[in-house]
């Protein structure tokens, strides 16, 4: 076949299958068109589910008689016009594909009138050979497009069309988002000659608020946290459901970016990790966030269908997302039974800086008080420490009752046949033969003195500071305002910078890598306590102390992994272990003499 130019209705139907997916895609482009043309009222009415009648009515600008022919052709617009224009677009629609592309497979009438011209006009084109009929017709300023018997000409494609409900279902979701993006506007939807959606247009809080919850149920109006950012040229407002109001489904999610709706995975994938694993694995987040920045910075021809951007600096506006949202979800109440904060974020210290083992930092997890010495920190409260309830405590203490070690005996050489790791315990616990007794190792402590340990190993080169997206205000009481003074230098090798903010708070601006996704605002403070506590004078047990405000607890430990991390125990320590918290002796041989005594 020889190389020729394709006819323009066969090109035009090529450029629908990209356009026109399903009736849903042609309300979308044509809504799309009419806040384009400034409309603040628009009218959508469907007739069995779009396959029969789409008809958009709206008061915007209108389009002159003398452009009505030149609006259903391929390539014609008035949003862009030069390379410039490419770059920044500031409209929804640009190609100029649209109206061709619909009439390419449907009947498709074109009515309007702009404000300048005393009558309004007509044109109508059809997909089998596309000419275009003007006329004179009667309609108030604005535009109305129908468009009837989608896909009539197109058999092969119109059999892949859903049932009515399915359909209108899809309309229906389409005009929900639409809802959220312009809170400015009125609009309404029927079906059938029957009205299914009135939005009026809100533009005061308790208005918006309404909108809300009109669109996405007064139970997640009711719980949604409400953000609000801003940092270098970025915005990100919007409102995010706490964790423990996560649906079954991920059926309520809405991102917007400069007004258009979209379906980013960037954007997705900064939202799920700022959920982290606040969220089981089986439930999904609900969300309607609104993210805006210079047009220059974002590409919108990606996506045939314009679901997905390109950002020029991707990873500033994923971080930007991250740790807006974080920042959110902090905020929200800590449930009562609630023994730890969840992990934010695992970061990965590069090789080249001796650490190339990922640490795991977050909000304070457990409460340790330092008494002093290596080995010498003891939990303040060891339930929470441990991730066990004070009633599980108890009735541990009562069966395994803690006996005096045999200082007297040699400690066993690190992996040889005396210490045997056993069987792992609900899953974070290990029972372990030392010494020739029995053992029980909380496995999640003890990795946290091994990342402690990697950490301090580059302590005396001292922690890289690095920029905080978003500079954070932490309140302080006088005597930590104090503390800071007595120990800016220390802090200053942690790799912590503040600045003195407003009557009674710091701005911390810089953190080293391994804290850069911590809850900061819970951390300096007790870190501050911390120091003046003692804890400034061992740098080995200020960086275990770090470690363990990080540590993620685990509950699917296997055997295998138990006995590696009690390996590296033991070697850490030289083989002698029985003064950590994390190693408790079994009372074996004292049940036994109740037994025997017959208690």
């Amino acid at each position: 076949m020889p190389i020729q130019i394709l006819p323009a209705r066969l090109a035009n139907q090529i450029a629908a299958g990209e356009v026109v997916e399903r009736p849903a895609s042609v309300v979308k482009e044509l809504v799309e068109n009419s806040l384009d043309a400034g409309a603040d009222r628009i009218e959508v009415d469907i007739e069995r589910g779009g396959a029969k009648l789409i008809r958009i009515r709206d008061n915007g600008a209108g389009i002159a008689r003398d452009e009505l022919t030149l609006a259903l052709s391929r390539h014609a617009t008035s949003k862009v016009s030069t390379l410039e224009d490419l770059e920044q677009i500031l409209s929804l629609g640009f190609r100029g594909e649209a109206l061709a592309s619909i009439s390419s497979v449907s009947r498709l009438t074109l009515t309007s009138r702009p404000a300048a011209q005393s009558e309004a006009w007509q044109a109508m084109a059809e997909g089998r050979d596309m000419a275009v009929k003007v006329q004179p017709a009667s309609h108030p300023q604005g535009s109305t497009v129908e468009v009837s018997d989608l896909f009539f000409n197109t058999p092969a494609r119109r059999k892949f069309l859903r049932t009515e409900k399915t359909e209108f279902a899809h309309i229906d979701e389409l005009i929900r988002r639409i809802a959220l993006s312009r809170f400015d506007i009125n609009l309404s939807l029927k079906h059938n000659g029957k009205p299914v959606r009135q939005y009026r247009a809100a533009k005061l809080a308790s208005q918006q608020a309404k909108r809300l919850a009109a669109v996405c149920g007064p139970t997640f109006a009711a719980s949604a946290l409400r953000l609000d950012s801003e940092h270098h040229g970025l915005r990100l407002w919007g409102w995010l459901s706490p964790a423990d109001a996560a649906r079954s489904q991920a059926d309520l999610q809405y991102t917007y970016v400069n007004g258009r709706m979209m379906r980013d995975k960037l954007l997705n994938h900064a939202i799920r990790q700022a959920y982290g694993e606040r969220l089981a694995a089986d439930t999904s987040p609900a969300f309607v966030l609104y993210l805006e920045l210079d047009p220059g910075q974002v590409d919108v021809n990606v996506h045939p269908a314009k679901h997905e951007v390109r950002f020029h600096q991707a990873r500033l506006v994923h971080d930007f997302i991250y740790q807006v949202l974080v920042q959110a979800l902090e905020q929200e109440p800590a449930s009562p039974e609630a023994t730890a904060a969840p992990r934010v974020e695992e970061e990965t210290i590069r090789p080249d800086d001796d650490r190339s083992r990922t640490l795991a930092f977050s909000s304070p997890a457990h409460g340790y008080a330092y008494a002093g010495g290596q080995g010498g920190r003891q939990p303040a409260r060891r339930e929470q420490a441990s991730g066990l309830s004070r009633q599980t405590w108890q009735g541990l203490d009562a069966l395994l009752t803690t006996v005096p070690t045999d200082t007297e005996t040699a400690a066993p050489v690190p992996g040889g046949e005396e210490d045997r790791a056993l069987l792992v315990v609900r899953g974070c616990y290990l029972v372990a033969v030392y010494r020739q007794a029995l053992w029980l190792c909380d496995l999640n402590r003890a990795r946290a003195y091994d990342d402690g340990f990697k950490l301090h190993a580059v302590w005396q080169q001292g922690l890289v500071p690095q920029p905080l997206l978003l500079p954070v205000s932490v309140p302080v009481s006088p005597e930590q305002q104090a503390a800071i003074g007595e120990q800016g230098e220390l802090l200053q090798k942690l790799g912590l910078e503040l600045k003195s903010g407003s009557k009674g708070t710091i701005i911390l601006t810089r953190v080293p890598q391994p804290l850069r996704h911590a809850d900061l605002a819970r951390l300096i403070p007790c870190l501050l306590e911390q120091l003046t506590e003692g804890l400034a004078a061992d740098p080995q047990a200020l960086c275990i102390w770090l470690a363990e405000q990080g540590q993620h607890d685990r509950s699917d430990w296997s055997l295998a992994e138990a006995r590696t991390q009690w390996q590296r125990l033991l070697q850490l320590h030289n083989g002698d272990v029985a003064d950590l918290a994390c190693v408790q002796a079994l009372a074996i041989e004292q049940q036994i003499d109740r037994w025997l005594h017959g208690e």
